[in-house]
């Protein structure tokens, strides 16, 4: 049989059509409405579903349930969405509505999870019983896998990883919170420490680098490769909080892999061989023989599809 995996985001509906191998077989993709009900919502996320399996050829009787992976605060328990602040869900029962709609079982997960758990079943956990990912973009998203299990919490509210305290009374946080790992080791906070550095060094070539797209996560490094030392400085500075919040995650959990997804990612070992030099450092099993494997990500987007889709296994 086949798996439906729906990746709910505040502006895309992404829907894969999943094999029992964990491979995507199809794709739809609608715009997630701005304005409208979760009636709406959840009407559009049917329509996404059908949309892939036209663009498939399948039909709806070769599937055998539906996974979500959606944002915001997820009961799987239940199926319901509490709160999702960019869609209209408030206590909403997305499972059943969705059930109703396409008359499959449905499953549900925050999506940070279930990218986490889409990774360990086919991206850099595969093996892995202990398993953790962080996403750097906007925030500081992730997930941790307990013995192949996604841990939530007694409340399905844990592995919030952006909001442990790495600074005290530190830069303050969209949570409303200060010092937290997301504020300092986000693509945001990036942004921000780059763009601080250039205000105070307005010879930097990152000035130059910025002019037709503006400030991005990539500024500092281009301009670090370019040669300059104020770029260079804003890097090792970002790598220093990265590692910070990244060596409390494996002096907690002690997982097989920590894998690192996102945009900044994409500066592969730039990024990564110095944040596995820092961890190492500061690992409190730095003497033993397994050691905790720093890697980047590898299903990109696909990541949420395919732990969606294989929620089935879990619940």
């Amino acid at each position: 049989m086949l798996h439906v995996g729906i990746d709910l985001g505040g502006t895309n509906i992404a829907v894969g059509i999943v094999n029992e191998q964990n491979e995507i077989i199809g794709k739809g993709n609608l715009k997630t409405a701005k304005s409208g009900t979760a009636e709406d919502t959840v009407k559009d996320m049917a329509a996404a579903v059908q949309l892939a399996l036209d663009n498939t050829g399948i039909t709806i009787d070769e599937i055998a349930d539906i996974g979500i992976a959606a944002p915001g605060s997820v009961d799987p328990e239940t199926g319901i969405i509490a709160y999702a602040n960019n869609i209209p869900f408030k206590n909403t029962p997305v499972c059943a509505m969705l059930q109703e709609a396409l008359g499959k079982p449905c499953y549900i997960e925050n999506d940070a999870n279930a990218a986490a758990y889409g990774e360990l079943l086919a991206g850099a956990g595969q093996g892995a019983a202990n398993f953790v990912m962080i996403t750097l973009g906007t925030g500081v998203g992730g997930g941790v896998i307990i013995d192949g299990k996604i841990y939530g919490g007694f409340n399905h509210a844990g592995a919030e990883l952006g909001h442990m305290i790495i600074v005290k009374d530190g830069e303050p946080c969209t949570c409303g919170g200060k010092g937290c790992f997301e504020a300092y080791g986000s693509a945001t906070a990036l942004i921000r420490q780059t763009q601080r550095a250039m205000d105070k060094h307005p010879e930097s070539i990152m000035w130059e680098l910025s002019k037709e797209k503006g400030v991005s996560g990539r500024t500092a490094f281009d301009a670090m490769r370019a040669g300059d030392p104020v770029a260079k400085q804003v890097v090792e500075e970002y790598i220093d909080y990265l590692a910070c919040g990244v060596t409390s995650l494996v002096n907690i959990f002690q997982p097989q892999f920590v894998a690192v997804g996102g945009g900044i990612c994409n500066e592969g070992e730039t990024l990564l061989a110095p944040l596995r030099e820092k961890v190492a450092a500061g690992d409190y099993n730095k003497d033993a023989q397994k050691r905790t494997v720093i890697c980047k990500a590898a299903l990109g987007n696909d990541a949420g599809i395919i732990g969606a889709a294989g929620l089935y296994r879990l619940y």
